[in-house]
């Protein structure tokens, strides 16, 4: 291999990748099925950063989760949870496109992967993965609506 496709190569590897456009995850999102309310608001994104938070009230009890897509530190993209203020647990980007997401971290004990695709005023998310050797999932169908709208009574 020559000097100069050696360079080449080498710049190559050294070149950033550009982030996927995740503006279509901003907004407030709710969801009225299965007996709960549950919500996320999605900041828009600012220089590679979304912020988003999610608050499901069900049975009289309320959680919530804190959540962050951001390059890491070695400049890939990942969804940063935190529920219930837990400590950070990354999911790297494995996939991606118009207006699909998908973050995956092997590793942690459930989920597995966390992916968001929208449609219209639809957002879906859902988690997957092995919990004790059972494959499960869980799935939410958000609404696109205004600012802390809540479910009807």
């Amino acid at each position: 291999m020559s000097l100069l496709t050696a360079l080449m190569a080498a710049a190559l590897m050294q070149a950033p990748t550009s982030a996927p456009d995740l503006s279509w995850m901003a907004g407030y999102w709710l969801d009225c099925s299965g007996g709960r309310e549950a919500s996320e608001t999605w900041s828009d994104p600012r220089v590679g950063l979304l912020v988003g938070h999610s608050v499901t009230v069900r049975n009289g009890r309320s959680g919530f989760e804190f959540a962050r897509i951001a390059p890491l530190q070695d400049g890939v993209l990942a969804y940063v949870a935190q529920p219930a203020g837990a400590a950070p647990t990354p999911f790297r980007l494995i996939e991606s496109g118009p207006q699909r997401v998908v973050f995956a971290n092997p590793a942690n004990d459930f989920p597995h992967r966390i992916l968001y695709q929208r449609a219209g005023d639809v957002l879906t998310a859902r988690i997957e993965g092995a919990d004790d050797d059972e494959t499960r999932s869980a799935e939410w169908t958000f609404n696109k609506a205004q600012l802390n709208a809540r479910c009807p009574t």
